[in-house]
């Protein structure tokens, strides 16, 4: 047997085995010299499986100091816990006394450490039976660690040590795979860096890899699980959410992401500030494979960068169309000031103590020909990405200098100058220009600057920021507290004004809320530096009465005026001195957004098509129904499987106010969604659309809402505006 394990591990092959040619005393040299130089080791046990011999070297890997007298040969090795079915086992080779080779098993060190071994052996038989086995083993440890870290560097990122695209490409579609078996959903994220460039074009690649190394650190402090986590490749991440389809959790979960990446970076000394936005997508509502589920995070991704990145966004059906439209609208955009579309219109700032107009901002206004007023939340995204917005901002700029020049009084203006302004050096001179041209005083114009012009700080941004207090404007910090907020603009900047973002203000008179505590450390911290605070978005008594007792210098928002146009605005200045008295809700109400869409109303077991007038967190108007009264409930069917609860509160006529049981959360474009959906399994079983139906009524199984006693449909309860006959929502029994 040493013979031949010689030849074996030697690879000598058919040789003359006679005494004459080779002595069995020089084999088992041959055998002592294979284990002192660590090639291998051998090992035999007698017929219950105790050690009858081990070489040197393995007894003092796997016994160390002690003994192995007494000692089976499987004690020696820990314990697999996966035999499973069909893989080959040291103890069932044992079992089986039967021949077998490098079955790898596992021992541990007195030190811990773990060690790898590739274990071969064949029975022994002495007098035709069983007597033990001799054999041979291999630490294979470093051979294994290699495999391992080679395996690893195939799926993981060798720059963060993230999953890599080929690996969660394989985990998004087992987990599918799983998850479409079960029924059950599951939600992945796409992430982009904002600016990302900028920082490698000016600090370099190195920097550029030591940013990407700590944006994925705080991706998984976010997340949770590092295995949930990847990143795709540049500056690109993907996160996996399998069993998680709750909007609200989603939302809070990319709002989260978004606030962290957002936080600035220190790299080799530099300060670095980058944004995120966010793509979301969930199976099987927004496809039931991996190839359709990213596309559509992907579409989302895009549609939260278009919407002026920062954000996240929701998958929705029409994103497609959304796409196609905002094209167009990128085209007309461009000829929009060539055509004369374009006019602003001026929105008071009010002094709270007396209600006195000490100031306005300069908004623009987009009258498309075709679809009537644009809202610039639509069209300000489509200038910035399209490079408009220089265009745009100096049009507004000398516009608004030509029309405040014409005005009675001495109103200052508020001017919006967005980062890419900003950032031109030629900025000052178009100031200078703008103020020459309209002859106005300096100190009526105030220049509205957001945080984000410093996320390349530098000596020219302080210079900038120097010609343009030597013209003799004023600076105001615009939506303080929303982005990259840092006590040291307050420091280095020479503002005039804060302005407190109407995040703040809307949220401030919640019970449990935060906000109130930071309007007024933002207040504190603008009379220490001798600056104004001017709240913006203030639309409620509620909001308005606490704003004062906060101690906050000016007001602007529906309580005192909406934006109005220039010609309106010189008719109230030439009546003198202008006192606008408040006027609104006494508590602040959640915002309404008004449409007109049609979407379906399920009750009992009918299901109407309604259009839907306005939609808030709490609510909805619907219209199109007759003779509903007051407690009424329906399933209100949003459509895409948004199905919500909600009871009248109140009827007249054709309309019907709705109050939803669970109020909705916002889809990260400024709408709003339901927390969950009904899957389109759900939706098929109980004969719902996948999206609501434009027909007239059409029944559905009682097994949704609930029929009669017997199981069978009943009467509509409602008539449809549109047909008083009542023949239509008729369900046969």
């Amino acid at each position: 047997m040493v013979l031949r394990k010689a030849r074996e591990v030697f690879g000598i092959g058919a040789v003359d085995a006679s005494p004459s040619r080779t002595s069995e005393s020089e084999a088992a040299a041959l055998c002592h010299t294979y284990e002192d130089l660590g090639l291998g080791f051998f090992w035999s046990t007698d017929a219950e499986g105790r050690l009858t011999y081990l070489s040197p070297g393995a007894h003092a890997l796997l016994v160390g100091d002690g003994t192995a007298t007494g000692q089976t040969f499987l004690e020696l090795f820990l314990k697999t816990g996966n035999e499973s079915e069909g893989e080959r086992t040291l103890p069932f080779a044992f079992a089986r006394k039967g021949r077998f080779e490098k079955i790898t098993v596992r021992s541990e060190r007195g030190d811990g450490e773990t060690l790898w071994w590739a274990i071969s052996g064949e029975p022994i038989t002495h007098r035709g039976e069983f007597a033990g086995f001799r054999g041979h083993c291999e630490d294979i440890t470093g051979e294994r660690r290699s495999a391992e870290e080679s395996s690893h560097m195939a799926m993981h990122d060798a720059l963060t040590g993230l999953l890599n695209r080929r690996r969660m490409s394989q985990l998004l579609e087992r987990t599918l795979t799983q998850c479409t078996q079960q029924r059950s959903p599951c939600a992945i994220m796409l992430i982009d860096l904002d600016r990302f460039k900028q920082v490698n074009d000016t600090l370099g690649h190195a920097a550029g890899d030591a940013l990407l190394k700590q944006v994925a650190a705080r991706l998984v402090r976010v997340v949770g699980d590092k295995e949930k986590v990847s990143r795709l490749g540049g500056d690109e991440f993907q996160v996996i959410m399998p069993g998680v389809e709750d909007r609200g959790v989603l939302g809070d979960m990319a709002t989260s992401i978004i606030t962290s990446i957002s936080q600035p970076y220190t790299i080799d000394g530099s300060r670095c500030l980058i944004g995120a936005s966010v793509g979301v997508a969930v199976s099987p509502f927004d496809g039931e494979d991996s190839d359709s589920l990213v596309r559509n995070a992907d579409l989302a991704l895009y549609a939260a960068k278009g919407g002026g990145r920062g954000r996240f966004r929701f998958f929705s059906a029409d994103l497609l169309k959304a796409a196609a439209d905002r094209r167009l609208l990128e085209e007309d955009l461009h000829d929009a000031l060539q055509r004369d579309e374009l006019e602003i219109h001026y929105q008071p700032v009010v002094r709270a103590a007396d209600n006195h107009v000490v100031g306005v901002e300069a908004l623009v206004r987009w009258n498309h020909p075709e679809h009537g007023p644009v809202s610039p939340a639509r069209f300000i995204p489509i200038a910035e990405e399209s490079n408009l917005i220089k265009g745009i901002g100096e049009w507004v700029l000398r516009r608004a200098c030509e029309e405040v020049a014409a005005w009675p009084g001495g109103l200052r203006v508020a001017v919006n100058v967005s980062p890419v302004q900003f950032a031109d050096d030629g900025f000052p001179a178009l100031v200078a220009s703008a103020l020459a041209n309209s002859g106005i005083d300096p100190e009526r114009l105030e220049l509205e600057i957001t945080e984000s012009v410093f996320l390349q700080e530098g000596g020219a941004t302080n210079e900038r920021f120097k010609a343009l207090k030597g013209l003799g404007v004023r600076l105001a910090l615009d939506d303080f507290g929303t982005g990259y907020s840092s006590l040291g603009y307050l420091k280095t900047a020479p503002f005039d004004k804060i302005k407190i973002d109407q995040s703040f203000v809307r949220g401030a008179t919640e019970a449990g809320s935060r906000n109130r505590a930071i309007i007024a450390a933002i207040v504190a911290l603008a009379q220490a530096l001798e600056m104004d605070t001017t709240a913006e978005g203030v639309e409620s008594f509620d909001q308005f009465d606490l704003m004062k007792s906060l101690n906050v210098t000016l007001v602007q928002g529906y309580i005192y005026s909406h934006p109005i146009p220039n010609d309106m605005f010189v008719q109230k200045l030439n009546e003198g001195d202008w006192i606008i008295e408040p006027s609104g809700p006494a508590f602040q109400r959640h915002d309404r957004q008004a449409m007109f869409r049609r979407i379906g109303a399920i009750h009992d077991n009918h299901y109407y098509p309604v259009v839907l007038r306005n939609l808030s967190v709490s609510g909805a108007l619907i219209e199109g129904l007759v003779d509903v009264p007051v407690g009424a409930e329906f399933v209100i069917d949003l459509g895409e499987g948004q199905l919500a609860v909600a009871r009248v509160r109140r009827s007249r006529k054709r309309q019907q106010g709705l109050e939803f049981e669970q109020a909705l959360v916002p889809d990260g474009n400024g709408g709003l969604c339901t927390r969950h959906r009904a899957s389109p399994y759900q939706l098929a079983a109980a004969g719902l659309p996948q999206s609501p139906r434009g027909e007239g009524g059409q029944p559905v199984g009682p097994h949704l809402i609930g029929g009669g006693e017997d199981g069978k449909a009943s009467m509509p309860a409602f008539a449809m505006a549109s047909d008083w006959k009542g023949a239509n929502l008729r369900v046969d029994p």
